[in-house]
């Protein structure tokens, strides 16, 4: 039988998302002090419109920032206000709703980011 300690302890719970494997809090509220690894990014954000699984509403999709979860609310946060729309933060990617690629690649932009319309 494995102990807790060596097989990682708890990763993803549907109440919390992403925990800590140290103190079983959420990412966002990590009480240990651990940082959990950044995905790995190539430097370059990927903005696209998608409609699947919305019932035909879509949905501008920014991946690839390399920040940590905080910061991506707080970006995802901004975009929401500049888009005039809701949206949310998902597993590292930002959802604005609604068709704004256009919009949110200017903004990105303008913040200093490498943007790529990504999709067709």
């Amino acid at each position: 039988m494995k102990s807790q300690k060596s097989s990682g302890g708890l990763v993803y719970s549907t109440e919390l998302g992403r925990t800590c494997p140290e103190c079983r809090q959420a990412v966002a509220h990590c009480v240990c002090g651990q940082k959990v690894a950044l995905p790995a990014s190539d430097g370059i954000v990927r903005v696209s419109r998608e409609t699947k699984g919305r019932k035909g509403k879509g949905v501008t999709l920014v991946k690839g920032v390399p920040l940590d979860s905080a910061a991506l609310s707080d970006l995802g946060k901004q975009l929401k206000a500049a888009c005039g729309c809701g949206g949310t933060v998902k597993e590292g990617v930002i959802e604005v709703q609604g068709d704004h690629v256009e919009v949110v690649m200017a903004f990105l932009q303008k913040k200093g980011w490498t943007v790529k319309r990504a999709g067709g």
